[in-house]
C-alpha cells in the first residue's frame, strides 16, 4: 500500500498496520477494557445531522479560529501523544513541521521522544505541552519553567491519567517500555523486519523531558511504574489552582467531561478544557466528548474556550463539534497513523486532507467562516 492510495483514515490506519509489528500497532489502536468508548467516540457523531444551506456565497472560505489566544489557521490541532518515535524515527519533528506547514497547534507530551526546546525550534507556531502532576511538586514547577523559558504558549495538564487504563492487548502482547514482550510479541517484530530496521538505525529511544526520571534501559523506571509510582493521585482543585496561578499564561485541563468540573476550571483560572476521555483508553464506559459537549458549552461556554477530542475521523466530525459549540477539534490517532505509515510526509498528507474535508463541508453547509456554523445546522435523530 502506498501512502498516494491513502483517501481517509481507514487507509492510514491500514498502512500503519501493514509497517508497524504488531504489539506497537495495538498499542496506538487500543483502548481500555472492551473498547466501548473508543468505539463509541467515532459513533457519537453519527447519532447527528447536518443541515445545509445554499445560495450563500461561498467563493472564500476562511477556517481560522482563535483558541485559547491562539491563531490557528485550522480549527483542528494536533494532541500531544506519548512515544511517537517509537510508531515512525521522525516522531514529534515530523508532527512539528507538519503543523507548523499547516498554521495549527501541536503538543508535546511528557513522555514526548523529542525535547521541547528541539520542538520549539522546528515550529515557531502555537505548542502546547502536555504534562502529568506528579508527586514530588518540585518536578511540577521545573516543568513548567522549563516550559516558559522555552517559549511554550499554552500548558496543558491532563487529569484523567492518575492511574494507567486497562488495556488489554498490551498484556496480551506483553507491549511496555521498556521491551517485555512474551513469544507472540517477539514473532510480530520478527516478520516486520522494516520497522526494525528504521527503529535501530536512528538515534537511541528517548524520554527528553523525564530523562532523570525515566530510564528506557530498564534501570530506574518503566512506563508503567511512572503512571503508579510517580504519578500523584491525591491531586485536588486546589492543587491546580497553583499551577494555574504559578504559570501566569493559558492553561488547559485536559479530560474534564462533566459540567460541574467545567464550571470548576473556569473558577480556578484555566483558559480551556478539553473535552476528552483520553481516546477510550482511560475509564472504558465513559461518555464521549461529543455528547457532554452541547451542556458544558451551554454552561460555560462564554467563560472559557471548549475544546473536545476523541473518535474525531472526518471533516464532517469537525464541522459538528463547532456547530455545538466548540472552539477547536483535537486529532490523536487520527494523524499518528499517518506518522507511522510514512512520517512527516503521511502527517501533511493527513492534515491536507482534513483542511479539504472541512472546506468543502463548509461550502456545501453554506458557511464562509466559522463564526457562521450554529446549532441550527443540527438534528439530532
Amino acid at each position: 500500500m502506498r501512502l498516494s492510495d491513502c483517501h481517509n483514515f481507514s487507509d492510514f490506519r491500514r498502512m500503519a498496520q501493514q509497517r508497524l509489528p504488531g504489539p506497537i500497532f495495538d498499542y496506538i489502536d487500543g483502548a481500555a477494557d472492551d473498547e466501548v468508548t473508543y468505539r463509541r467516540n467515532t459513533e457519537s457523531f453519527e447519532t447527528c445531522d447536518l443541515v445545509p444551506n445554499v445560495l450563500r456565497g461561498v467563493s472564500e472560505i476562511d477556517m481560522s479560529v482563535t483558541v485559547m489566544g491562539q491563531k490557528l489557521a485550522m480549527p483542528v490541532y494536533c494532541s500531544p501523544t506519548a512515544l511517537q518515535r517509537l510508531f515512525h524515527h521522525q516522531g514529534e519533528r515530523a508532527v512539528a513541521k507538519a503543523a507548523a506547514k499547516y498554521g495549527t497547534m501541536f503538543g508535546v507530551s511528557s513522555l514526548g521522544t523529542v525535547s521541547l526546546e528541539e520542538a520549539r525550534g522546528i515550529s515557531s507556531g502555537p505548542q502546547v505541552y502536555q504534562f502529568y502532576f506528579h508527586r514530588d511538586r518540585g518536578l511540577n514547577r521545573a516543568m513548567m519553567q522549563r516550559a516558559k523559558e522555552v517559549g511554550v504558549e499554552v500548558m496543558m495538564l491532563t487529569v484523567d491519567s492518575i492511574t494507567g487504563g486497562n488495556r488489554e492487548r498490551d498484556k496480551r502482547t506483553g507491549f511496555a517500555i521498556p521491551f517485555k514482550l512474551n513469544l507472540a510479541g517477539m514473532l510480530q517484530f520478527a516478520i516486520k523486519p522494516a520497522w526494525a530496521i528504521n527503529y535501530f538505525t536512528h538515534e537511541g529511544f528517548r524520554l527528553p523531558q523525564l530523562d532523570e526520571h525515566v530510564d528506557m534501559g530498564g534501570g530506574t523506571m518503566s512506563i508503567s511504574r511512572y503512571f503508579t509510582e510517580m504519578l500523584d493521585p491525591s491531586m485536588t482543585w486546589d492543587d491546580v489552582a497553583e499551577m494555574v496561578r504559578l504559570w501566569s499564561g493559558p492553561f488547559c485541563l485536559k479530560g474534564v467531561m462533566s459540567v460541574e468540573d467545567a464550571k470548576r476550571a473556569v473558577e480556578i483560572g484555566c483558559s480551556g478544557i478539553v473535552l476528552s476521555n483520553h481516546g477510550g483508553r482511560q475509564l472504558d464506559g465513559s461518555r464521549a466528548a461529543f455528547d457532554q459537549l452541547a451542556e458544558i458549552v451551554d454552561a460555560v461556554g462564554d467563560k472559557i474556550d471548549v475544546i473536545m477530542d476523541g473518535g474525531v475521523q472526518r471533516g464532517t466530525h469537525v464541522l459538528k463539534a463547532l456547530s455545538l459549540g466548540a472552539k477547536a477539534v483535537g486529532v490523536g490517532r487520527y494523524y499518528l497513523f499517518p506518522l507511522a505509515a510514512a512520517g512527516q510526509p503521511g502527517v501533511e498528507r493527513a492534515l491536507e486532507q482534513m483542511r479539504v474535508e472541512i472546506e468543502r463541508g463548509m461550502k456545501l453547509m453554506g458557511c464562509s467562516s466559522i463564526e457562521q456554523l450554529s446549532r441550527k445546522n443540527l438534528r439530532f435523530r
